[in-house]
């Protein structure tokens, strides 16, 4: 590449801002609940210590893999993929998988508003005092009210589509940093607190146990897979989102240091998390394998009776709205800056169809709840096709397909120079891993996750 491609959206004003928006986007409502909720179920420390060597081999050579890409690209995904493909004297079918990325930040928006919009009502809930003093059915009925009423559910998902859509549309400076600068800083913050409190608590150290001590004879074959699946997710990988994000990296950022930092800072995430839920769970006798119900049907029961509840209970969904937000932004951006870079379109008029069209396609989701509870294709309602859809097929493919075309369709020269990993070694390690292990757990999660192996 003769001159280095600059994108028109401009770019991060630093590494950090960079690692802090990245950070944001695989920082989401899973690291709250599910990384906890699975961990105990399969091992506890010893799941943690499997879970973190599939980070190493899955996530981290993806995650530098699509970075890289972008920061290449300098584009939205499509366009990127297109530049690349001609670059590498590669067939224009790559675009293909910018085109999946795109589309599934896009549906995956859809639904994550509709759950992001449950969480903003838990806030004001919890604010007023309702879980005072409740009873598990009460607190299941406030719940299933909700869900089963279309027009607060409605309500609750454009307040939330508007909040993504303001920051978006102010750009990656004036709206995205910005907002990732206060959101993740607020994020760990709350996160500390309720990791205090839940240090005052008598089932504190049973908690960590849970969370931390090895056993070893919980680790079974289905044990690791679930490790990779979920050290591939939780990196926000194959969505399109790193990839537009790493299109506004400087160029003298270095892509593996960041990778690491912004691994690490998500797993640390998932782990307070833990630190902070398990020890609040077993202090009121629940039980710490109830799901996604733990968010908002356990939980809250616990906020009712303990000392101070009222407060750690809003603090707690604020947590969960702060996490859902920052990683909405980044699940609408490769489609805003597709229509600015295709379309000629202002950013304010790409970001008002795109989040109108989300808003829209969200309806399914909310009226999955409800009105369409029983509409099922393929056993499935709306709003479950659409999660089946993205992270057991869309995602893992994109993935695959982003390790295939950075390993073996783009050139040694080209990944190498992008890289700029000085160690020789540091570099034919990630080769190696991008060109072979990594794509064949990405395959066999991939299977899993589709049943084959099943």
């Amino acid at each position: 590449m003769s001159e280095p491609r600059k994108s028109i959206h401009g770019q991060w004003s630093s590494r950090w801002a960079f690692i802090l928006a990245a950070t944001g986007s695989a920082v989401g409502l899973g690291n709250i609940w599910k990384f906890p909720y699975i961990t105990g179920e399969n091992g506890g420390g010893a799941f943690v210590l499997v879970y973190l060597v599939c980070i190493a081999i899955v996530g981290i050579p993806i995650m530098m893999a699509e970075i890289m890409l972008g920061r290449r690209g300098r584009q939205n995904p499509i366009n990127t993929m297109g530049a690349l493909a001609r670059e590498a004297g590669q067939s224009q079918l790559w675009r293909l998988l910018g085109w999946s990325g795109v589309i599934a930040g896009f549906l995956i928006l859809s639904y994550y508003s509709v759950i992001a919009g449950w969480a903003l009502a838990y806030v004001f809930r919890a604010a007023s005092g309702v879980f005072i003093g409740g009873t598990a059915e009460g607190v299941g009925k406030l719940f299933s009210d909700l869900t089963g009423d279309p027009e607060r559910l409605l309500a609750w998902h454009t307040i939330f589509m508007i909040m993504t859509m303001i920051v978006v549309a102010r750009g990656v400076r004036g709206g995205l940093e910005k907002a990732v600068r206060f959101l993740m800083p607020a994020l760990f913050v709350l996160l500390l607190i309720l990791v205090g409190y839940a240090m005052t608590t008598d089932a504190f150290a049973q908690g960590m146990n849970f969370l931390f001590k090895p056993d070893f004879s919980k680790i079974s074959g289905n044990s690791i897979l679930i490790a990779m699946g979920h050290a591939f997710f939780t990196l926000s990988l194959g969505m399109g989102a790193i990839m537009i994000y790493g299109s506004y990296v400087p160029r003298d950022t270095s892509i593996a240091k960041t990778t690491f930092l912004i691994a690490g800072a998500d797993t640390l995430v998932a782990l307070l998390a833990g630190m902070a839920i398990f020890p609040i769970v077993f202090a009121n006798g629940l039980e710490p394998g109830a799901g996604p119900g733990l968010i908002f049907k356990t939980l809250p029961l616990a906020f009712g009776y303990m000392k101070g509840g009222i407060v750690i209970g809003v603090l707690f969904f604020i947590l969960l709205v702060f996490a859902a937000w920052s990683s909405s932004i980044s699940l609408i951006e490769p489609a805003v800056t597709w229509l600015v870079e295709n379309h000629g379109m202002t950013r304010m008029r790409a970001c008002a169809w795109s989040g109108i069209v989300t808003w829209l396609m969200g309806l399914g989701t909310i009226f999955s709840f409800n009105y369409w509870s029983e509409v099922k294709l393929w056993g499935k309602t709306f709003f479950d096709l659409l999660d089946y859809l993205t992270a057991n097929i869309m995602l893992p493919l994109g993935g695959l397909f982003i390790a295939l075309f950075s390993a073996w369709a783009m050139s040694r020269v080209a990944s190498a120079d992008e890289l700029n990993i000085r160690n020789e070694w540091g570099y034919a390690l990630w080769r190696f891993l991008v060109r072979f292990v990594t794509p064949l757990a990405v395959i066999i999660v991939f299977l899993n996750a589709i049943g084959v192996m099943k």
